[in-house]
């Protein structure tokens, strides 16, 4: 698969996957006869994978992190683990934060809305 589609399936830019690859957070893609891209299926799983975590806030340095543990193999499983366990948390406190954002957003829309029916009531006592 050629960058143009990755990048549209993804919705990434072609400069954010070439950023990604440069930095390592997608192993390099194979390039074909004439040095274009061509994204295996295996590629597209990192490319889906950072796309969702970086989603979730998780940072870049953490992802590289991440990459690098995978690529020394089997030996790195509990760090691997434990990077994520960390985030997990992070990821949870980043959550109820916006939580508690969503509710206090909630409770001023409410109170403009209520503005707004004791100023539609007002001025109907005012006409009458």
């Amino acid at each position: 698969m050629m960058i143009a589609e990755v990048s549209e399936k993804f919705v990434l830019s072609q400069d954010t996957l070439r950023y990604y690859e440069r930095i390592g957070l997608i192993p390099s893609v194979n390039r074909n006869k004439s040095g274009i891209r061509d994204y295996t299926e295996e590629d597209c799983k990192w490319v889906e994978f950072i796309k969702c975590m970086r989603s979730a806030g998780l940072p870049i340095e953490v992802l590289i992190e991440y990459v690098g543990l995978f690529q020394q193999g089997d030996t790195t499983i509990e760090a691997r683990k434990e990077l994520f366990i960390e985030q997990r948390k992070q990821l949870i406190t980043r959550m109820e934060d916006m939580k508690k954002t969503l509710e206090r957003l909630d409770y001023k829309i409410a109170t403009y809305e209520q503005v707004v029916v004791d100023k539609e009531k007002e001025l109907k006592r005012s006409e009458d």
